[in-house]
């Protein structure tokens, strides 16, 4: 399973989000971090927004935040909300399948299987899953990504 650009940039912005909760965040500095398109990660950050998973604040010292506590954006959720479909090949979509298996193919269904588990374990995640592990559990202090430093 691949996912769209829009699934992982919606990730990033939400996982640099996760890191810089102390300050608002622009779109220019998600989008320098992860050397991605502005214009692209507008209609992410537009999305979020729309989905009430991050908030704006508009004017000279504007910016954004997450709108949830990490802990309740689950990443399944995420997902399916941001991926237009889940077609693994052809025969997921009725209205282009020319393939003359179909009717008596067992792949389709092997793969709509993998998909399912595919979703499932993703729904047992939360963005608080994806962050890194605090030395001190329930610490406040949130977690710095630095473009270029070393993991």
């Amino acid at each position: 399973m691949r996912l769209t650009s829009f699934t992982d940039y919606s990730l990033r912005t939400l996982l640099y989000l996760c890191a810089h909760r102390d300050q608002l965040v622009t779109i220019q500095d998600i989008a320098d971090m992860h050397s991605i398109s502005k214009n692209h990660l507008m209609k992410v950050v537009y999305q979020l927004g729309q989905s009430g998973l991050v908030e704006t604040v508009r004017g000279r010292n504007g910016g954004l935040r997450l709108a949830k506590d990490p802990k309740d954006i689950n990443i399944g959720a995420l997902v399916r909300m941001t991926e237009t479909d889940f077609f693994m090949a052809e025969c997921f979509d009725r209205e282009h399948d020319t393939c003359p298996l179909t009717p008596n193919c067992a792949l389709k269904h092997t793969l709509n299987d993998a998909t399912r588990a595919f979703l499932s374990v993703l729904d047992q995640q939360t963005l608080q899953d994806m962050l890194p592990q605090q030395a001190e559990a329930g610490a406040a202090k949130p977690v710095r990504i630095v473009r270029g430093a070393a993991a």
